[in-house]
């Protein structure tokens, strides 16, 4: 519970004399009578108890961080708005937040260990940097692991959700209270034109630090290079890098589009966009605001996946008038990486987190 600072309290400078001491100076000791000892600490008790219901009614103020910047472009940043105003809507002022956007409380991972100590509340973010700490989500990253946000939409909300959130849950104390997405699939943007696979080889793309993101890249032929999204725009600036991986609405939100000009449509992850909850943050809402604050989070979560097709096309359209030229992957290198992708990737990650294989194996029935 987030308390209320207290009374400001005086302070007062108090000489006690001795037994002794008094006895000299002529002031009897007077006796405390029952009656008034009683009161007195009836009084105290009572005090106490205004003192706990007024701590008992402040609200509970709860810390948000996101890498992503304060835009509509932003999937994390219209997810939050509408979670806060479902809050606001059901519980009034019982909970409120305080939003650090734009990576101001620190790099991801850092956040992450945040999140895990309590310091920081909730995390909005994509599944991937956890894998940091629970490695089987990082099944999601693997490349095509999903079809389009349908086929990922009907795998995660089928289970996936249930038993990646458990291992989660389980080592880290960590809940994730959202399952979104972001505006469009994941693809490549670069500096220089790409039409085809074989002109990623030897392309530094900025990739998150994760191993499924990594090793991606090594199967498609680019010098995966991880750096915190918020350094990428000074990367792509300074030659660092020669491009990146992400999402249509990202690129607009972060203003990618001033300093690329191609994207090549990999469409290799439809990545979800999860909510993270620290053990600490939910025990900070009191128990019989729960049930209301996380039906506001998946009511939220309902809402943003409803307007995600819709973002992810005005995004694209966007960015074409923005200066930046599409180019579709050809169909038989895609279904190649698909098939390269199980093989080099799929299969030894569930032989490596053997929690994973039933977990594959729903992902793949739901591509049916």
């Amino acid at each position: 519970m987030c308390l209320a600072p207290g009374p400001l309290r005086k302070k007062y400078a108090i000489k006690v004399a001795s037994w002794p001491e008094r006895e000299r100076e002529g002031t009897p000791m007077t006796p405390i009578s029952r009656r008034r000892l009683l009161g007195t600490a009836a009084g105290a008790a009572a005090a106490t108890a205004m003192l706990r219901s007024a701590y008992a009614q402040s609200p509970v103020v709860l810390r948000v961080s996101t890498s992503a910047t304060v835009d509509e472009n932003s999937a994390h940043h219209l997810w939050f708005q509408k979670f806060a105003a479902n809050v606001k809507d059901t519980l009034g002022d019982r909970v409120r937040f305080d939003y650090f956007p734009n990576s101001q409380l620190g790099k991801e991972a850092d956040i992450v260990e945040q999140v895990k100590i309590g310091s920081t509340d909730l995390m909005i973010t994509g599944s991937s940097i956890w894998a940091t700490v629970t490695p089987e989500l990082g099944m999601l990253d693997l490349g095509y692991m999903f079809d389009s946000y349908d086929h990922a939409s009907k795998a995660i909300d089928g289970g996936v959700d249930r038993d990646l959130g458990k291992l989660l849950r389980d080592r880290t104390g960590v809940s994730i209270i959202a399952w979104g997405f972001h505006f469009g699939a994941r693809s490549v943007y670069t500096k220089a034109p790409v039409k085809q696979l074989t002109d990623l080889k030897g392309v530094k793309l900025r990739v998150l630090p994760a191993p499924a993101f990594i090793e991606t890249f090594k199967v498609m032929g680019a010098i995966p290079t991880p750096i915190p999204v918020n350094e990428l725009y000074t990367a792509l600036q300074t030659g660092v890098v020669d491009g990146y991986e992400h999402d249509p609405g990202t690129t607009i939100s972060m203003k990618l589009y001033e300093v690329v000009k191609y994207g090549f449509l990999t469409e290799h992850l439809f990545s979800p966009m999860c909510v993270f909850l620290g053990r600490r943050g939910l025990d900070k809402v009191p128990a019989d605001a729960r049930p209301a604050f996380l039906k506001a989070a998946s009511d939220a979560t309902v809402w943003e996946r409803g307007i995600a097709a819709a973002k992810t096309k005005s995004s694209m359209q966007d960015l074409e008038r923005l200066g930046i030229t599409y180019t579709p992957m050809p169909t038989q290198e895609r279904r190649a990486m698909q098939d390269e992708m199980a093989t080099r990737l799929y299969a030894p990650f569930a032989e490596k987190y053997p929690a994973t294989k039933p977990i594959f194996a729903a992902i793949a029935a739901a591509r049916a």
